[in-house]
């Protein structure tokens, strides 16, 4: 039987883990140590290309190379990382797969190969290639407690110093392109890595030679390596949880000077497995399972991602026994809703009339008679006044700034009065005086009334 498949997706790399074929692909946990050399590991750089496509590219080589791979498991480190590698192998048609979280497919491989045997509450270090990841959890439950990451520390940023300080040692020059800068990089990181197990390096290149010993490395990078310390430090208490151990993964877990700081920090005993780069693939590759043998879950992200290994049943479930009358009573309903709007426009109506009627009658009665007062009183005088005699005007004995505030002249003016308006019948309402009066319709019943 061919074994499972193992990956783990990272910003620098993706490295994929196959057991050995004396392994089975679901290992017996109890005798299953976790060497290193139990698995086939490849690592493929990332460069300038995508991380998700580079991962979906290895995933199907591996399953055109041998199509008898029953399962594959991908670690991931966070819902947008999840979120991108689900796109990408979708959109390559890939469906017989899982994702894990990585932290949980650490803990498998480093408790089932002994490193954490014995501890109940322990937190992973994973310093990697774009950032530091700190996570504190249950060994029991497999609970994650609480997790932070930051970039302010990474392995760029440790290759980053070491470039600088090559350039400033004036031993190499600095490069003229991009690419001649991708290329020191690469070189430096080479140095970087060679560090862990050796005492210097020197390396060539062609803008100079890359010369660096130890001792000025972990002077290089010592103020990074504790502020990574403090954070982990800070992240554990901010936990209140009991941790017992720390683990050390990724690739910058091979450093010497970072084990010896967060021993000093932390005063608890620090794990650092073989291989630390790979711990996350060989995990996922022990996690893997095939479809028919996989626990039933809730899927990581229910909200964002849809379920499209179980369809919709090909025959809904038949209709229900109360909703089989529906649409005879559905037109009576409807003729029921027609007729109750109906009396309500109508009692609108009515109440709006009323309300018109009692309100402004008053106002309306009282403004006619005082308007027919006013009318007979002008014809009165009109009739009887006769021109007014001449006056002879005296001189103004205000100032002429203060013509704005002396008394105006009277003026006498000619009232007409015209004959009042018709009366109405008992539909016609005078709303205004002076204006044509309104006259409301008569309402028809909206029901017959019963034959007797």
């Amino acid at each position: 039987m061919s074994s499972v498949l193992g990956v783990s997706v990272g910003a620098g790399a993706v490295r994929v883990a196959r057991p050995h074929a004396g392994n089975p692909a679901e290992p017996v946990r109890a005798g299953f140590h976790g060497a290193p050399d139990a698995f086939d590991v490849q690592a493929i750089p990332v460069a300038e290309r995508r991380v998700e496509e580079l991962a979906a590219d290895a995933i199907g080589a591996m399953l055109a190379a041998d199509p008898r791979i029953p399962a594959t498991a991908i670690a991931y480190r966070d819902e947008q990382h999840a979120r991108g590698i689900r796109a990408e192998l979708a959109r390559r048609q890939f469906t017989d797969y899982e994702l894990v979280p990585d932290v949980i497919a650490a803990l498998e491989f480093l408790e089932y190969s002994g490193e954490l045997q014995g501890f109940g509450t322990v937190a992973l270090y994973d310093l990697g290639a774009s950032g530091l990841s700190v996570t504190v959890l249950d060994t029991a439950t497999r609970q994650i407690c609480t997790s932070e990451r930051t970039s302010d520390i990474s392995g760029e940023y440790l290759d980053s110093l070491i470039r600088e300080q090559q350039i400033a040692s004036g031993r190499i020059a600095h490069p003229a392109d991009p690419s001649g800068l991708a290329a020191l990089d690469a070189l430096c990181r080479t140095a970087k890595e060679q560090l862990s197990t050796s005492s210097a390096v020197a390396l060539p290149s062609t803008e100079g030679l890359v010369l660096l010993s130890q001792e000025n490395f972990e002077a290089l990078i010592m103020l990074a390596v504790e502020s990574s310390a403090r954070m982990t430090r800070d992240v554990i208490l901010r936990s209140e949880q009991p941790v017992q151990a720390v683990a050390l993964i990724g690739g910058c877990a091979q450093i010497p000077l970072v084990s010896r700081v967060l021993r000093r920090w932390l005063g608890v005993p620090v794990v650092v497995p073989a291989d630390p780069d790979t711990v996350a693939a060989r995990g996922a590759a022990m996690l893997a399972r095939p479809v028919a043998h996989r626990p039933k879950a809730a899927a990581p992200f229910p909200s964002a991602f849809r379920d499209d290994h179980h369809p919709a049943p090909a025959h809904p479930d038949p209709e229900p026994a109360w909703l089989a009358n529906q649409g005879e009573s559905e037109g009576f309903s409807r003729r029921r809703e027609i007729s109750v709007a109906g009396v309500a426009v109508g009692a609108l109506v009515v109440v709006a009339a009323i309300g018109v009627t009692l309100g402004w009658g008053p106002q309306v009665l009282e403004h006619d008679s005082q308007s027919q007062d006013v009318a007979t009183t002008t014809e009165t005088a009109t009739t009887t006044t006769s021109a007014p005699p001449p006056t002879t005007e005296a001189a103004p004995t205000t100032d002429p700034t203060n013509d704005a505030l002396a008394v105006p002249q009277p003026r006498y003016q000619t009232t007409t009065t015209e004959p009042p308006p018709p009366q109405g019948g008992p539909n016609t309402i005078t709303v205004i005086p002076g204006l044509p009066p309104i006259v409301v319709p008569t309402i028809p019943p909206l029901f017959e009334a019963p034959a007797p």
